[in-house]
């Protein structure tokens, strides 16, 4: 199993990331270990040796079969569920990398930085226009609606499907939107499809 994540797919975090505004020509994709994955509503607990840890609310979308090359027209049949997930950085960690040229996966792929919301099926939403939003201690710190992504889930599949088969079970984090800050001990996160609450979890 896979999870394969996008980076700045929403215009408004690429601009508050590091002040891009050109649109890309293709998704940045990166890459999180099976082991990054926290789900059930366990608590995470804050790895302070990390040093910032910043939350990123994104759809989460299953694969549900085999596929490799698939066209964007097709993309839609390669996933049945979805789901909002956090994409967990440690920023401090992140920008080091950057600055110096390196990879930073290692950013973004520690332990329980995937955290995974009960999914639930994609025959139910509107993945065009589908709202979703994160509440932290009751308030909304993040909320985007699915057109507002730079490149579509179905684009996103038609793509890197061009590089690595997918497999029943992968996972694809479609990308964050604006709002991006650090969390601290104590605050209880809360992921939305629209009003439906499908991720619940705190803070140790």
């Amino acid at each position: 199993m896979k999870i394969i994540a996008v980076g700045k797919n929403y215009a408004e975090h690429a601009l508050e990331f590091d002040g891009t505004t050109q649109r890309p020509d293709v998704p940045m994709i990166f890459m999180k270990p099976d082991s990054a994955i926290l789900k059930n509503g366990k608590h995470f607990y804050l790895p302070d040796w990390l040093g910032r840890i910043d939350y990123e609310a994104e759809i989460v979308v299953r694969i549900n079969k085999l596929g490799r090359s698939i066209p964007v027209r097709f993309a839609y049949r390669y996933y049945d569920a979805i789901t909002v997930g956090i994409d967990f950085t440690a920023r401090d960690m992140q920008r080091q990398f950057i600055e110096q040229g390196a990879p930073w996966e290692l950013s973004k792929g520690f332990d329980c930085s995937a955290v995974l919301g009960e999914f639930r099926s994609v025959e139910r939403y509107n993945l065009k226009e589908q709202p979703f939003s994160l509440t932290i201690n009751d308030s909304v710190v993040q909320q985007a609606v699915t057109s507002q992504m730079i490149f579509s889930v179905d684009e996103i599949i038609a793509y890197v499907s061009r590089f690595c088969t997918l497999k029943t079970g992968d996972l694809i984090f479609t990308g964050t939107p604006a709002g991006v800050d650090a969390v601290k001990v104590g605050d209880h996160l809360k992921g939305y499809l629209g009003e439906e609450k499908v991720l619940d979890f705190h803070i140790r």
